[in-house]
């Protein structure tokens, strides 16, 4: 018997209003490969309303595109202003959404577990998280930040499941 090492797929997603970022991370075995990696930017003339539904789009269009297993979100960050909050909480509820129109297993994940998961510390920079991800994931040039972040959340999402297990396959 052959063992056959199975590969998961996990879309990262960093939710914003003006930049989205995604990352598509694979796992075969013990080993991580980029699958694509970039930002969804709607034109910040547009209305909100259109901006978000630029971003649905984009996420779908991924989603379509490649085979993802699971989604990985950045959960809200509150932050001091109450309508960037709104904000941020509506854009991760399209991401969301997009992942649960399609069965799609989802993990939350604050930013310190992303860049703990990454770094180390749950309190790097955003420089320190592209660094790492630039290491980990043997890419030649540094990510763009939101980018990075989404990578780091899909990473952050193999950390928290159990090992990918093999499966036995006969060939007769």
């Amino acid at each position: 018997m052959k063992e056959v090492k199975k590969t998961f797929t996990v879309l990262g997603i960093d939710p914003g209003t003006n930049s989205t970022g995604y990352g598509i991370l694979s796992q075969t075995g013990s080993s991580f490969s980029v699958i694509d990696y970039g930002c969804i930017k709607p034109p910040r003339s547009k209305p909100i309303e259109e901006r978000n539904l630029i971003m649905f789009e984009g996420i779908c269009a991924l989603l379509d595109a490649h085979t993802i297993h699971a989604f990985s979100v950045e959960s809200q960050y509150v932050s001091k202003n109450p309508q960037s909050a709104i904000k941020l909480g509506m854009a991760k509820g399209i991401a969301l959404l997009a992942a649960t129109m399609r069965g799609l297993p989802t993990m939350q994940f604050a930013p310190s577990q992303a860049k703990l998961a990454v770094t180390g510390s749950g309190r790097a920079s955003k420089e320190g998280v592209q660094k790492m991800i630039k290491t980990l994931l043997s890419l030649d040039e540094l990510p763009p930040d939101d980018a990075a972040d989404a990578l780091a959340l899909a990473f952050c999402y193999f950390h928290h499941q159990k090992p990918i297990t093999t499966q036995k396959t006969s060939y007769v």
